[in-house]
């Protein structure tokens, strides 16, 4: 990112807008597209609770800073190109009154390169743009990360006794009314006008008792196409089975044995929609819901069509008419108590109530034990919860150079596409807050908590000589001057103190942020400096020079800091 934004600017660019820079939370049922998570996040510098998302929150801000120094220059004139390599250049801006801004750019995805500019010698990452605000001194590197890293955590809640959960089934169609009845299967969207995620497609079959299928124990096959997005086949009130397609294919076939009983068989089909469409040409034609053909077969007859007998359709259901997630609808009906509540059973109601905790920490649940349905806060509808839907693709070994794409740099592939849901510390009482949670699939209530999100450790890796925006003297104008030694900045979240030193070494150490080791080189003094000004600081600076760590570990060497603090 910073690489684009810096190359935008040196092109001639004059304004950025970031997508996303904060990011946010999909409350409600209509706020999100199809298949649209909860979390509205897209891994933002600000991140869905308003922390830092460290490094890239600070890496973008010394970019800003950076940029902001050349700002005489970069409005006096469109730049001059000079070729510094096959793959390197110079985009100089000139001041009307003398001196100029430059910047340098490697588009070399593989290599380092060195260049000559201004009789001067620059050492340059691949696919990088090094920034100079006075043609000579380079303040920031897109490639070399000064800013902190932060590490993040979801911390457990202590609530007395925990969550104690309370349970109502809901009815399934077949037990209830229906709104109507028809031939023939209808359009979900046009019959629901999206009052309700949820739509009831119910319908009888005979079996007669000569079916083979009672002796050679063969089930017959229901099969149902629907245009999407998730559906439960119930058969005699018993939940058969689910599925669900996906954003690039929402359609979706239901296709397995059922237990059919002699005499009458009721089916009920429980559609759902997760989002209308929000981009794209002809939404009037984007459908949902069960539009079949709907079929059993491994009869004595062979194969039956249901698509064009009577169908009874409700819609939405029966705890949404009570208002289940509400104060005033909750009390309207008989929960089960406390050890007598099921888990792992489909279509169920939850609720619960909690104190609100103390302090100020960004709050959020742990659903990663529930299926998929929808949770409320006080009447307040947090959003659909799906942890049972799985994050799919490729996850291979980030490299930051080339051309970036979607499937460049995935995370968490074959993990739930989104565990932690977003609790507004806004919508909290002191006291009795509701927690209602509908559960469609089935799920265990009792492993759901109430986390914290807070930053366990802070990271930074610093090259003795490296150039950072924060190791120059500013003057007024806001022109950068003479080079200081570097410094290692470390801040832990507010109301949060350094309380330990978990890594340090200033020589060659190797390995990345939570799991760093000593290299053949390493100053033995490199606790001493942060212990004694970093421990029970909110935020501490280090110079990175030899003489802080005990003297020069490893002489002729290019020596590195890293470090790694624990916040609490």
């Amino acid at each position: 990112m910073a690489f684009s934004v810096a190359r935008f600017i040196q092109k001639g660019g004059s304004f950025i807008n970031y997508y996303m820079y904060h990011g946010g939370t999909n409350f409600g049922r209509t706020a999100g597209g199809p298949f649209i998570a909860t979390s509205y996040d897209y891994d933002a510098p600000l991140d869905e609770y308003g922390l830092l998302r460290q490094p890239k929150w600070g890496h973008l801000k010394d970019l800003h800073r950076a940029i902001k120094l050349c700002e005489s220059a970069l409005v006096s004139g469109d730049p001059t190109v000079m070729q510094l390599g096959v793959h390197q250049e110079a985009h100089v801006f000139n001041y009307k009154s003398g001196g100029c801004a430059a910047f340098l750019a490697n588009y070399d995805p593989k290599s380092f390169a060195k260049v000559a500019f201004r009789d001067m010698h620059y050492n340059l990452p691949p696919w990088s743009i090094s920034i100079l605000p006075d043609c000579k001194n380079t303040v920031y590197n897109t490639a070399r990360v000064g800013a902190q890293i932060a590490r993040k955590k979801m911390v457990p809640v202590p609530l007395r006794g925990g969550f104690s959960w309370q349970a109502y089934n809901e009815e399934t169609a077949s037990d209830a009314d229906s709104s109507f009845t028809m031939v023939g299967l209808l359009e979900q969207i046009n019959t629901t006008r999206d009052a309700t995620d949820y739509l009831w497609y119910t319908t009888d079959i005979e079996i007669d008792p000569s079916e083979e299928f009672f002796r050679n124990g063969k089930s017959p096959i229901l099969t149902i196409l629907s245009a999407g997005h998730a559906l439960h086949v119930f058969v005699n009130g018993q939940l058969s089975g689910s599925s669900y397609g996906s954003l690039e294919f929402p359609k979706l076939t239901f296709s397995q044995g059922v237990n059919m009983r002699a005499g009458i068989n009721k089916i009920a089909l429980l559609s759902i929609a997760v989002g209308l469409p929000n981009v794209g040409p002809h939404f009037e034609t984007w459908n949902a819901g069960v539009l079949g053909p709907v079929t059993l077969n491994g009869l004595n007859e062979g194969r039956r069509d249901l698509s064009w007998q009577k169908w009874s359709y409700k819609i939405g259901l029966k705890g949404e008419a009570l208002n289940l997630h509400s104060l005033s609808g909750s009390s309207s009906v008989e929960w089960v108590e406390g050890s007598l509540v099921a888990q792992r059973q489909p279509l169920t109601w939850y609720k619960t109530t909690f104190n609100a905790p103390a302090g100020n920490a960004p709050l959020a649940l742990d659903m990663r034990s529930m299926g998929k349905g929808q949770i409320w806060i006080n009447g307040q509808s947090i959003g659909r919860h799906w942890p049972a839907y799985k994050a799919s693709g490729n996850c291979s070994v980030c490299n930051y150079s080339g051309t970036y794409d979607e499937n460049k740099c995935r995370t968490n592939c074959g993990e739930a596409s989104q565990r932690w849901y977003h609790v507004p510390r806004s919508w909290l009482n002191p006291t009795g807050n509701l927690l209602v949670v509908i559960e469609e699939w089935g799920g265990d209530p009792n492993a759901i908590s109430l986390v914290r999100r807070e930053t366990n450790s802070v990271c930074a890796d610093i090259y003795e000589w490296q150039p950072t925006l924060m190791n120059y003297q500013m003057h007024a104008s806001g022109k950068a001057d003479k080079p200081l030694r570097p410094k290692v900045h470390l801040e832990c979240d507010m109301g949060q103190k350094i309380s330990a030193v978990k890594f340090a070494s200033f020589g060659t150490p190797e390995g990345v942020c939570g799991s760093y080791r000593e290299g053949s080189c390493h100053a033995y003094h490199s606790y001493d400096a942060f212990n004694r000004l970093c421990v029970g600081q909110n935020f501490c600076s280090v110079t990175v020079a030899p003489e802080m760590f005990g003297g020069d570990p490893c002489p002729n060497v290019m020596k590195k800091l890293s470090v790694e603090v624990i916040c609490s």
